[in-house]
């Protein structure tokens, strides 16, 4: 992924928080007191990773390091590791960042994807200027050099990136090595690559692929054409890069679904995408249950740990702010992964409890909450609930519950005012009163922890 991406668009169906919770009607959410309590236990629970783009530059962050090791069991080096960083000037390699991650990652026990070896962009100037005959000796000795310095430390590697062109065409983009070498330098980057390690997974990957289109299109043909022919492609990376003019397609599923049918593994492995509130985190929702809905979506990486790093910093497209606090697109992916984002205390493994909404009344410029929440088959003694509201919106009261807010004001944390006991199968209940600052929409309501 390089920064200035492009500008992208695609004409999808967002499905927003506000159509899950209908403004009458009722959702329930369960959570237990054993579930995995942060993404990469999650994700790990459910038979994939969950990982993060990551600068070396950070990693002397206290705040970074810390939610790095906690959060995620896979790294991607973000820039570490492309060609310029490694082999600024021809057979003269340069691993000092890159190993500093990777080192990081190791001792951690986290996964460790290779980004990226052959790639149009952030190429030093000495690439361009070769011969054809140069330039394959140079690809070659590139990626075997690189590959071997990171021989057994990579789980997959991106040996070729964004290849084909936007737009309608499914042609190949413009490249040293398009240009040079033709159509066959992929094919020839992944044999070089096999030959190099053969244990490691060796991907494709690209932008703006996410739904059927004309360039997903041209790599699904790419893709079948080599597993025809016995070149060693082992899985498609899909970056994910959304917003709200680009939104997550409809069909997202289902194109993860026809590159798995080929046989290969399906990776989302740039996933950002901009917003806040509900909207963003039903978005998020919605790329989790995605993957885990394809048996070969074998994991997920969202491009960095902080929205203060992201390449789009404005647009907050990550899970945590520039504070580091959980968003409530984080908790919605904890979710949809089936963590727990309370870890509750001693209150035994039959603790669990559920929540429900439904919109009480409504008026031209606020409207009024209730969340109940009900024990599961053991009684509770404690609960918690989190309440976001989308922008503009605000909490302007609340009852029968003790609120604490994240830095945005925008996630509300609920817990029991006194005695938080609740009897087996029995209920009790919070409410808010929501101004709408021109907003309607219904609340997110995240999962229920009990202990």
């Amino acid at each position: 992924m390089p920064p200035p991406r492009r500008s992208r668009a695609r004409k999808a169906l967002v499905i927003g928080m506000a159509s899950l919770l209908a403004a009458a009607g009722v959702t329930a959410l369960a959570g237990t007191a054993q579930a995995a309590s942060t993404l990469g236990a999650a994700a790990a629970e459910k038979g994939r990773y969950f990982g993060t783009a990551v600068a070396a530059s950070h990693l002397g962050e206290a705040a970074y390091a810390s939610t790095l090791d906690t959060e995620f069991n896979s790294v991607t080096p973000e820039n570490e590791m492309k060609w310029d960083a490694v082999e600024p000037n021809r057979n003269s390699f340069s691993f000092g960042s890159a190993d500093q991650i990777v080192s990081h990652a190791q001792s951690k026990g986290m996964k460790v994807r290779g980004h990226t070896l052959v790639w149009y962009s952030q190429l030093p100037g000495w690439v361009s200027g070769l011969g054809a005959s140069d330039l394959r000796t140079a690809m070659n000795n590139h990626i075997t050099q690189v590959m071997q310095h990171y021989k057994g430390k990579i789980h997959s590697w991106d040996v070729v990136n964004e290849a084909f062109q936007d737009g309608n065409s499914g042609a190949r983009r413009s490249s040293p090595f398009q240009d040079k070498l033709g159509d066959g330098h992929i094919e020839e980057a992944f044999r070089t690559a096999r030959s190099v390690d053969s244990a490691a997974k060796l991907c494709y990957n690209d932008y703006n692929t996410d739904g059927v289109n004309a360039k997903s299109n041209a790599v699904y043909n790419m893709v079948k054409d080599f597993k025809s022919r016995g070149v060693p492609i082992d899985c498609v990376g899909f970056q994910s890069h959304f917003n709200p003019n680009s939104p997550v397609p409809s069909d997202y599923r289902a194109n993860l679904q026809r590159f798995a049918d080929l046989g290969v593994d399906v990776q989302i492995t740039e996933l950002d995408i901009e917003g806040s509130g509900s909207a963003q985190a039903a978005n998020y929702s919605t790329v989790v249950n995605a993957c885990l809905a394809v048996s070969r979506c074998t994991g997920i990486t969202v491009w960095g740990v902080t929205d203060k790093y992201s390449w789009r910093a404005s647009g907050t497209p990550l899970l945590f702010d520039g504070n580091y606090n959980k968003k409530a697109a984080y908790t919605s992916t904890l979710a949809a992964l089936g963590g727990s984002g309370g870890g509750g205390g001693g209150g035994g493994g039959d603790a669990a409890c559920t929540v429900s909404y439904s919109r009480t009344n409504d008026w031209s410029d606020r409207f009024n909450g209730q969340v109940t929440v009900t024990a599961g088959s053991a009684a509770i003694t404690d609960w918690t609930v989190t309440v976001t509201v989308s922008s503009p919106q605000k909490v302007s009261a609340t009852w029968n519950g003790s609120p604490s807010w994240d830095s945005s004001g925008n996630v509300m944390t609920m817990k029991p005012s006194g005695n938080g006991s609740v009897a087996a199968g029995a209920s009790t209940s919070f409410g808010f009163t929501v101004m709408k600052n021109g907003n309607s929409a219904a609340p997110a309501i995240g999962s229920c922890t009990a202990s």
